[in-house]
């Protein structure tokens, strides 16, 4: 059984930084995507950083949404079975419950949507004050 589980969620002023942390069981990483997707009240859920690992277990290059790129980072760790998202920069707008996702395989965009991914974890908060 696929878990997810995110940690490191927590309030920052605007400018700040947050690191977010997803631990995986049960999952095997290879030929598939791992992401972090947003929710803001009244929002539709998004994408902000997708990464796929191939056949051979070579890590591909990260994908973000325009919004953060150049201020957040997205990275795995083999050993631990991790997935981070280190988030520099923080604005207002950043405020959201972030989730983990995992499961998606490649179909022809190196940044597939919240459809594309079978497991999601419970999310952690982020508010990021003016």
């Amino acid at each position: 059984q696929v878990q997810l589980v995110e940690s490191g969620g927590g309030s920052v002023q605007a400018g700040g930084s947050l690191r977010l942390s997803c631990a995986a069981s049960g999952y095997t990483r290879k030929r598939n995507f791992m992401g972090w997707f947003r929710q803001a009240p009244e929002k539709a859920r998004e994408a902000v950083a997708t990464i796929y690992t191939d056949l051979y277990g070579t890590v591909g290059i990260p994908q973000y949404a325009d919004s953060v790129k150049g201020r957040f980072s997205i990275s795995q760790d083999n050993a631990k079975n991790t997935v981070s998202l280190q988030m520099n920069s923080l604005k207002p707008d950043a405020t959201a419950m972030y989730y983990c996702a995992a499961g998606a395989a490649y179909s022809g965009s190196w940044f597939p949507n919240e459809k594309s991914f079978t497991y999601w974890g419970q999310g952690t908060q982020v508010t990021v004050s003016p």
